[in-house]
């Protein structure tokens, strides 16, 4: 194979990182071996997705048949999850598909899924807190604490006292401590932050399973009929077209393992365990979800769940055992905590990436001298979400996460193809199997969820990716380390 032309003459379209320079990187801990990876997959997958959006995508979308709904998302997230494998067998560094498009798409369209990655994650983050908070609040609520509301809700939402009166509330603290002492245990270190979410994910897999094992034995089976309700003449309302925008809808659910692929430089052996990561996940979660809306849409028919911010509490109040609604409170408070785990993870090693590659200052990249984890990002993104989730109404941003998840995996998949032209001898740990069919499955599956996403959220992802090409192009296209290498090189040294 040719040597790359010089990157400092190269434009943004074609600047891409050499993978020879790739593997010295250095400054944060390989600690993480596959449990610590598919633990850290289901941790940061399970949550919103399961206990907020199941009910709303079978309620307004699918009826019963979210459960196909289910596997559609899961078949789309297994073709690019073989592809994350292949990249991250080969390029072992922090930065998910951000990293991966740099070496494969080039340096714009890196910086692209990069911008992207920040709404998948740092929004997904905020919208996250806000639902641990009020989850929180209802559960000290039924051990007879009471939060000032005005503390638990943000100053545009309107608040109903008891006294009759209405008023509107100051901040929603909870959900700003909830970022705060998940950065501090994130700043922390790798390995902290791995055995604490082992303990949340197991506390959190239990309360599903006795929720799945007390609820099965009082479904109604009228209440899958019909599984697939008929189409109501409205685009996305049942019918076909219901399943695929469910499909959408609840793509938010399948967010975690892309958080996998983001902790390659601190993972042992990355070319073995993280595919054991990321498929691991996968297959846990799909068998999770599956089994967890069977359930739920059989205690409860689906025209009782319309508009219902807690569905699980309502399936649950279907069976004689109260004690489980405390139960799965706390279940679900441990699934939001991963789930924030995984995406302020996620997002910190996104920018010390763009950071180290020169598209964002380099304070995000500064590593703390004890902790070796990327600090300044961690409290960035603390401030940032703090203030999103304490100051905001988060409100139907499931589906604005999910149209950046869908976007950066085809990304990935289409990277994996422009990978095996552009270097096509560079060895290979992980492989997908049967040429490029899979990654082109893949393109085609997640771009076919997408399509059915509505017209709002696609507007919404136009403008904010709009807002990253000013930023780009004010600092990032001429601050990169590639466009500032000598001609003389191939690569910027680290």
């Amino acid at each position: 194979m040719q040597p790359p032309p010089a990157p400092g003459k190269l434009s943004p379209l074609t600047r891409r990182l050499p993978l020879a320079n790739l593997e010295t990187t250095q400054g944060l801990k390989r600690v993480l071996g596959p449990a610590n990876l598919v633990a850290l997959g289901v941790g940061a997958t399970i949550g919103a997705g399961l206990f907020s959006l199941t009910g709303i995508a079978a309620s307004e979308n699918a009826g019963p048949a979210v459960v196909l709904s289910f596997l559609v998302a899961a078949i789309a997230c297994g073709f690019a999850g073989l592809c994350y494998s292949e990249l991250s067998s080969m390029i072992p560094i922090a930065g998910s598909a951000y990293t991966y498009a740099y070496v494969t798409l080039g340096e714009l369209m890196a910086w692209i899924i990069g911008w992207d990655l920040v709404l998948e994650y740092a929004v997904g983050a905020a919208t996250v807190a806000v639902s641990w908070s009020r989850y929180v609040v209802s559960l000290l609520d039924s051990w007879g604490i009471v939060l000032p509301p005005r503390l638990t809700a943000s100053p545009f939402e309107t608040l109903h006292m008891a006294d009759g009166s209405v008023t509107h509330g100051i901040a929603n603290l909870p959900a700003a401590l909830a970022i705060c002492g998940v950065s501090w245990v994130l700043i922390r270190g790798i390995s902290q932050s791995a055995m604490v979410n082992a303990v949340i994910v197991t506390i959190k897999l239990l309360v599903i399973a006795a929720f799945i094992g007390f609820g099965i034995a009082y479904i109604n089976p009228a209440n899958y009929h019909p599984f697939l309700p008929p189409n109501d003449g409205t685009f996305g309302h049942f019918g076909l077209s219901g399943v695929m925008r469910a499909a959408g809808t609840i793509f938010f659910a399948y967010v975690g393992f892309d958080a996998v692929s983001t902790t390659a430089q601190e993972t042992r052996n990355p070319a073995r365990n993280m595919p054991i990561g990321i498929l691991g996940s996968l297959l846990v979660c799909t068998l999770v979800y599956v089994a967890f809306a069977t359930v739920m849409t059989g205690l409860v028919n689906y025209r009782d769940m319309v508009g219902d911010a807690a569905p699980v509490a309502t399936a649950i109040n279907r069976t004689p055992y109260h004690w489980l609604q405390t139960a799965v409170k706390i279940g679900i408070i441990c699934g939001f905590t991963s789930v924030l785990l995984g995406m302020l993870l996620g997002q910190s090693r996104v920018f010390f990436a763009m950071s180290r590659d020169g598209l964002l200052p380099r304070l995000f990249s500064i590593t703390h001298p004890r902790y070796q984890t990327p600090w300044l990002s961690n409290l960035f993104f603390m401030g940032l979400t703090c203030l999103l989730s304490a100051f905001l109404p988060i409100s139907e941003l499931g589906h604005m996460t999910s149209i950046g998840t869908l976007l950066a995996f085809v990304l990935v998949c289409a990277g994996v193809m422009a990978l095996r032209r552009t270097a096509p001898d560079t060895p290979r740990p992980f492989k997908v199997p049967g040429g490029d069919i899979i990654p082109v499955l893949g393109v085609l599956s997640c771009g076919s969820v997408m399509i059915f996403l509505d017209q709002m959220t696609w507007l919404r992802l136009v403008v904010w990716l709009a807002i990253g090409m000013v930023i780009y192009v004010a600092y990032g296209r001429t601050h990169s380390r590639l466009a500032q290498a000598k001609p003389d090189n191939t690569a910027p040294q680290t």
